[in-house]
């Protein structure tokens, strides 16, 4: 840390081996997919990785006419029996995990959501998507408030998909200290190719933050997805990517020697950081004729 960098912003001492796990799912099948989570879970582990991210809604693939259908059976709380598999990976493996599901937690309400395993097995928290996609607002209701981990010293911002579209989700998460941006997601085959090929690397580099997707591969919900999973340095170069590849995990190890270095180079947030305590005089306009 220089000494201009707000204590905000200090780093990790130690690295950190995540994973972006990329896997098809079978729709509506809770169970199911619960078992993959647990057998990619125990996979990452056997690799040294800490924390794995799954896509957005894997539990039950993307599927929002499947899921309205019927709630009670496709939404998954905090407590529900059907996670017991990756409560078990999680826990005898010392692995966390982030996992997509719709969620029912405010009543009347449907979320996009993610639940997070600690590595004891225990689910700590859950996080719902802020940002709803245009199909998704009439079915819905946006998260109220984002949502900081901490593991092994670092600090990772989680978001879902279309959340990685606002500059500003990333960078509340970057001024709330985070080390790292952990996004599950679903981009498709058509101009989603576009968005994670252009999203990821500019929110990492924006922040100088890691950047991690964990994308849908196959169809799910009506959509073709892109998978291209994978992990972004600080300076926004593409670390690990999974491809079109089917059941797999893209590891990639978060240094602090790295973001050192790149925040010794590109110091946006320290400098961002010391602009908010001057006084704002406000935008000008011109007129040029």
């Amino acid at each position: 840390m220089t000494p201009s960098q707000p204590s905000a912003f200090a780093l990790p001492d130690a690295p950190l081996r995540i994973a972006a796990a990329q896997c098809s799912v079978v729709p509506g099948d809770v169970d199911a997919n619960a078992a993959r989570a647990a057998g990619l879970i125990r996979q990452a582990a056997a690799e040294g990785v800490r924390l794995v991210v799954f896509a957005e809604k894997f539990l039950t693939g993307y599927e929002p006419e499947l899921i309205v259908s019927d709630p009670a059976r496709y939404t998954v709380a905090e407590n529900d029996p059907r996670l017991a598999p990756i409560a078990a990976a999680c826990r005898e493996t010392g692995t966390a995990a982030v996992v997509g599901a719709a969620s029912s937690a405010v009543p009347g309400e449907l979320r996009v959501s993610v639940l997070v395993f600690g590595a004891d097995g225990t689910v700590l928290t859950r996080y719902d998507k802020q940002h709803l996609f245009t199909s998704e607002k009439g079915i819905y209701s946006p998260g109220e408030a984002g949502c900081t981990l901490e593991l092994d010293g670092w600090r990772l911002g989680l978001a879902i998909c279309y959340d990685t579209g606002f500059p500003e989700h990333a960078r509340d998460a970057a001024l709330d200290g985070c080390h790292a941006y952990l996004a599950s997601a679903l981009f498709g085959t058509g101009h989603g190719r576009v968005q994670r090929a252009v999203w990821f690397p500019a929110r990492a580099l924006d922040n100088t933050c890691y950047t991690l997707l964990a994308n849908h591969i196959g169809a799910t919900g009506g959509w073709d997805t892109c998978g291209g999973s994978g992990v972004w340095a600080p300076d926004g170069t593409l670390l690990i990517e999974a491809g079109q590849a089917d059941g797999t995990l893209a590891v990639a190890e978060l240094d602090p020697a790295v973001l050192r270095a790149v925040r010794g180079e590109l110091e946006m947030l320290a400098d961002l950081a010391l602009r908010d305590a001057v006084a704002d005089e406000g935008r000008r306009t011109v007129s040029l004729g």
